[in-house]
């Protein structure tokens, strides 16, 4: 048995590294790393799941995490995560898969007395694969060849996710003290409060994710991150906005589950962020964006947000509908509150017909409709900025739009004064479409905001 629990760890890591050798793009090694956490961490969740299922499990032995075998979870995981990245020119996805297959089918009932198979064993098998290999192999050639940046910035969110919200609470409660009984023993509205929070929590970590995307062309793994410096959305209010709501995150789930030990992990991941990290990470930007980065730097802190947001470069311009009811409160709102680097002018004035509001930042990206107001909060002060922010995460900003246009205003053409606004009873279900966003010409350049009527 512990010739096979040495060879089930040498064999794989060896061959990695033989691949990885000959390796010379660090973005293609980088990638193999973050699929070996990827995988690592997805083994641990099928364990988790095979023993009581009665798929596998193993015997008790020394060096076991919960009953999985170090030694083995560590050349799975590479078995499942870098290897098949290392070698994507010539094993495409499919093919890998197969591969493993066939592997897991030879190597699992060799191992036995070390695996335990129940009668099941392949049906679990081939959940791994799917659950686990598949989006690790996904996720590591989308970062290896620059490809997919919205999925692999989706996929990346999710195994970060798991690792802060599952796996390292998971090892302090192993390791250390806690259990999740502080939450599994809570009552539906309990449980909903806690979400709430947590979710709250996370908005300006999930907003910074979408910003460093749609903004940056980058992600949130620190070895691919944005080409472009990133000052908009969490990051004109706070310079670190995912570490920040980590630590918020694990001391909130450290003070549910009564876990001295993740607590004292909160705190060091902190420390470890400010010392170890952040200098790296000022060093890495200031010679990729120089000045600019500088000039951010002097007004933005890394764990205290302002107020007021951080307004650099050319100002951003909210287009509304100033005839138009709902459009012609949301300006006052807006204005009354004088917005930083945000000026808003008539949708009448746009040089082609709009059909909703849109908000085109000062670097060029655009919005529309509720994701446009959205966005114009941002420009207002940080409370207004987190309704903002939770208005444009993934499916609010649907669901929002949908009961605005349902119940508010129907997307209509901006239209000259007096000509009454269209409400939802108004409008007929046949009334032509509003133009695709793929249309969108350049904006003419702002000039100062001009009160709403009335």
């Amino acid at each position: 048995m512990t010739v096979a629990r040495w060879l089930s760890l040498a064999l794989p890591l060896a061959a990695v590294l033989a691949v990885g050798l000959r390796e010379r793009d660090r973005a293609v090694r980088a990638a193999g790393l973050l699929t070996f956490v990827t995988a690592g961490i997805g083994i641990a969740a099928l364990h988790e799941i095979a023993g009581p299922v009665g798929w596998f499990a193993f015997a008790t032995v020394d060096g076991a995490y919960r009953g999985l075998p170090v030694d083995l979870w560590i050349g799975w995981a590479a078995l499942w995560g870098p290897l098949p990245v290392l070698l994507r020119r010539v094993l495409p996805v499919p093919v890998a898969l197969g591969l493993l297959l066939w592997v897991d089918a030879v190597a699992m009932p060799a191992l036995h007395p070390l695996v335990l198979l129940g009668p099941h064993w392949l049906v679990g098998e081939v959940v791994g694969l799917l659950a686990v290999a598949l989006p690790a192999q996904l996720l590591g050639r989308f970062c290896a060849d620059g490809r997919h940046l919205a999925a692999r910035a989706a996929l990346q969110v999710g195994v970060f996710a798991a690792l802060l919200l599952w796996f390292l609470p998971s090892l302090a409660f192993e390791l250390g003290d806690g259990s999740w009984t502080g939450l599994t023993g809570l009552d539906r509205t309990g449980l909903l409060v806690v979400a709430q929070l947590a979710l709250l929590a996370a908005t300006p970590a999930l907003a910074a994710v979408v910003e460093f995307a749609v903004r940056g062309g980058g992600t949130p793994y620190p070895w691919d991150p944005p080409r472009r410096l990133v000052t908009t959305g969490p990051y004109a209010y706070v310079a670190n906005p995912m570490q920040l709501t980590a630590v918020v995150l694990l001391l909130l789930t450290a003070a549910l589950t009564r876990s001295v030990t993740l607590f004292l992990s909160a705190v060091s991941a902190g420390a470890f962020a400010a010392a170890v990290a952040g200098p790296h990470e000022r060093h890495d930007l200031r010679a990729r964006h120089g000045g600019s980065w500088r000039s951010y730097r002097r007004q933005v802190r890394d764990w205290w947000p302002r107020w007021r947001p951080y307004a650099g470069g050319p100002p951003a311009v909210l287009w509304l509908d100033d005839d138009c009811g709902p459009c012609t409160a949301v300006w006052r709102m807006l204005a009354r509150r004088q917005p930083v680097g945000l000026r808003i002018r008539p949708a009448r004035e746009h040089e082609r017909v709009l059909w909703r509001a849109e908000y085109v930042g000062g670097d060029g990206h655009t919005d529309r409709g509720v994701a446009a107001v959205a966005r114009g909060l941002e420009h207002v002060n940080l409370g207004w900025a987190v309704v903002g922010w939770t208005l444009r995460l993934p499916g609010a900003t649907w669901l929002a739009q949908l009961v605005t246009d349902a119940m508010i205003t129907p997307p209509h053409p901006a239209r000259e004064r007096q000509e009454p606004c269209p409400t939802p009873s108004s409008v007929s279900s046949t009334a032509p479409s509003p133009p695709s966003a793929s249309t969108a010409s350049p904006v003419s350049p702002p000039v100062p905001s001009r009160p709403p009527p009335g």
